[in-house]
């Protein structure tokens, strides 16, 4: 009796895994294959139209107009996408995904450590590559993403994965490409529920705050420039700043905290620098091209939040820090940050509604990624000799009516598009098709 209660404990326990798990990951490319017919955006600025796209051993082998490129079809799968439009996969900047799976639910959270300064922190080994939220990306294109922990004056370390993996080692692109570090705000604002004044005014600790952060970078640089006698790990964490194999991302806003941020960068001879959110970056543009300072600018679908600021304001940064030769690509931290991220590419379709090109606002979450978070050598773009990371839409990818995958592929795996979004939703469809046959 006791062995029967046991095993009927088990099933029930794999029904429930079954019921709730991911899709299982796709198996290694075994086989060529072709994409034929489709408009190719390279993600580059480059369309080609009706074009063939040649992926062998999860690489793109050959890519170019049909009309002149030589095919030979009996040695592989052909897919044809007459009519449709392939894009690069869309890569998350300054993501969280994999790192929290219910926000109201404490113990699915992994997102930050106790402390002020935690460069040592790895979001790579708490990434849950098995996420529900993750596997929802895939639909809309989202294949890739930055993931990155939060909390504290240094936040810890970043790494990049792609979105069709069994465990954070499979997943992993780039590990630990750079540490995230949360820059003092120059102003505040006002408790309004404690009856102070709620509009902006200068943060008193500012000096004090940024001299701690200088002094603890100053040691970490001193230790790293030692014989290390003693092990350090947070200063030893940060040595990949001072030789060029780490990035800096800085999340800053304001004109202020931009402009001393890349002051200090400059400083502490970093040269791999980046401003995260950058809401009035566009107001010290021309700083950051003179210092080759990138932009993960922040989520486009935001409200002003100085007065004096236009409404759509945030719709036009990204027009404007492009105009002026800044590298650009688009992050969607914030409130609901890992659902929304699926609304990357929408994002990019409304700055092309406030001055860029269709191309230019695909290069926000393709290439300019890519090249921002040092991966651009295998992804980000559709070239030959580069991963077959990317999909086949209906329509145009960056408007919500018409991004429909039909196919999607990483590192030339076919990856699935089933989420547990899609069954609720053709299991509900079916559900009121059929009051719709009863009534009539």
């Amino acid at each position: 009796m006791k062995t029967l209660k046991s095993i009927n404990i088990v099933l029930l326990m794999l029904c429930v895994t079954l019921n709730f798990a991911q899709q299982t990951p796709a198996p290694k490319q075994t086989k060529d294959f072709a994409i034929v017919g489709a408009t190719a955006h390279i993600g580059n600025g480059d369309v080609i139209e009706n074009s063939i796209i040649v992926v062998s051993n999860g690489k793109i082998t050959t890519i170019g107009p049909e009309a002149s490129t030589p095919l030979t079809r009996q040695a592989m799968d052909i897919i044809d996408a007459k009519g449709k439009h392939v894009y690069p996969g869309f890569i998350v900047s300054n993501g969280t995904l994999g790192l929290v799976e219910v926000d109201a639910v404490k113990a699915s959270s992994d997102l930050s450590e106790m402390g002020t300064f935690n460069p040592n922190v790895r979001s790579i080994i708490a990434y849950n590559a098995e996420s529900k939220v993750v596997e929802s990306m895939r639909p809309n294109g989202v294949l890739l993403g930055q993931v990155v922990p939060r909390g504290g004056r240094i936040t810890g370390t970043s790494s990049i994965v792609q979105y069709d993996a069994w465990n954070w080692e499979d997943a992993s692109i780039k590990t630990d490409d750079g540490i995230h570090i949360n820059w003092p705000s120059s102003f505040s604002r006002g408790r309004w529920w404690l009856g102070e004044d709620p509009g902006l005014k200068p943060n008193k600790n500012y000096d004090k705050q940024v001299k701690e952060l200088t002094d603890y970078f100053n040691e970490a640089k001193a230790y790293n420039n030692g014989n290390k006698a003693t092990k350090h790990l947070p200063y030893d964490a940060m040595s990949g700043l001072f030789n060029d194999n780490q990035h800096l991302y800085i999340n800053a806003d304001d004109a202020k905290s931009i402009t001393d941020a890349v002051n200090f960068s400059k400083a502490q001879g970093i040269s791999k620098v980046t401003i995260v959110g950058g809401y009035q970056a566009n107001e010290v543009a021309d700083v950051l091209k003179q210092n080759n300072v990138s932009v993960m600018l922040r989520r486009v679908h935001s409200l002003p939040e100085l007065e004096d600021h236009d409404y759509d304001y945030s719709y036009k940064q990204a027009k404007k820090l492009v105009d002026t030769g800044v590298l650009v690509s688009l992050e969607t931290s914030g409130d609901m940050e890992r659902m929304n991220s699926r609304n990357l590419p929408f994002y990019a379709g409304t700055t092309v509604a406030h001055g860029l090109t269709k191309e230019q606002a695909l290069q926000l979450i393709t290439l300019n990624a890519a090249k921002i978070m040092g991966i651009d050598n295998l992804y980000g773009s559709l070239e030959v000799g580069k991963s077959a990371t990317l999909f086949i839409s209906e329509g145009d990818a960056l408007d919500m009516r018409t991004n429909k995958l039909t196919h999607a592929f990483i590192d030339g795996r076919n990856v699935s598009l089933e989420t547990h979004q899609t069954k609720l939703w053709k299991r509900y469809s079916k559900k009121y098709k059929n009051q719709e046959v009863k009534q009539k």
